[in-house]
């Protein structure tokens, strides 16, 4: 599935678009913030892009104004940063990184071993500057599988020079992740629960878009 050709008004539904988003009312401030399960640290892994790309923004599907888009199922990728007492986190740094649907990764550690498969027109990494309700948004592919892992989305975060946060988020009820060392790393039920995230149909999408909600809750209580 690819994305439509380039959109001029694009960039300025991305900027806007997270402020639609929509969290289950357990993740409201103060609301039972006691029950909130904080998002499990896990490994950054190999392939943070050891080169950056020009173009950083929170579209992983355009780069710059190109008009080719990246190829995948379409995903928006949707959430908010929540700090240990159920707080939003304002003016944090989420940043995601990911394969493309090759399965290769935006590092010439891989990249360069793969250079005839690689999708040249997919970012693999990008950023989005959270708002006042700790909200952000991400235009990007449906994780597909790597060699040895389970389909997965790298995400950090990120306050001031300070990284708070290095976890990675999967797709729910997807096979391989029984067989994820590091998905099944997490012992802790819900913890597992938290990060392993729905990927649902966005309705009347024309081109087969899905939407995916993750909150991430840090376990400490950053200071602003």
């Amino acid at each position: 599935m690819t994305t439509p050709l380039y959109d001029p008004t694009r960039r300025l539904f991305l900027r806007s678009a997270a402020a639609a988003t929509v969290l289950p009312f357990w993740t409201v401030k103060g609301a039972f913030a006691e029950e909130l399960t904080r998002t499990p640290d896990q490994t950054e892994g190999p392939f943070y892009p050891n080169k950056l790309p020009l173009d950083t923004d929170n579209d992983l599907l355009v780069i710059n104004d190109g008009i080719t888009p990246g190829v995948g199922e379409i995903t928006h990728l949707t959430g908010k940063v929540l700090d240990a007492k159920g707080n939003p986190l304002k003016n944090a740094v989420v940043e995601i990184w990911q394969c493309d649907g090759n399965g290769v990764y935006l590092h010439t550690a891989d990249s360069d071993k793969k250079k005839d498969k690689q999708d040249k027109n997919f970012q693999g990494f990008g950023r989005f500057v959270t708002g006042s309700t700790g909200e952000y948004y991400f235009r990007t592919i449906k994780p597909v599988p790597y060699p040895g892992r389970t389909p997965h989305i790298h995400v950090k975060v990120k306050k001031g020079n300070k990284s708070l946060l290095n976890t990675q988020l999967y797709v729910k009820d997807h096979p391989g992740n029984e067989r994820d060392g590091i998905w099944k790393s997490v012992k802790d039920a819900k913890q597992r629960e938290a990060i392993t995230v729905d990927f649902a149909k966005v309705k009347d999408s024309k081109v087969g878009e899905l939407a995916a909600n993750f909150v991430v809750v840090l376990g400490v209580t950053p200071e602003s």
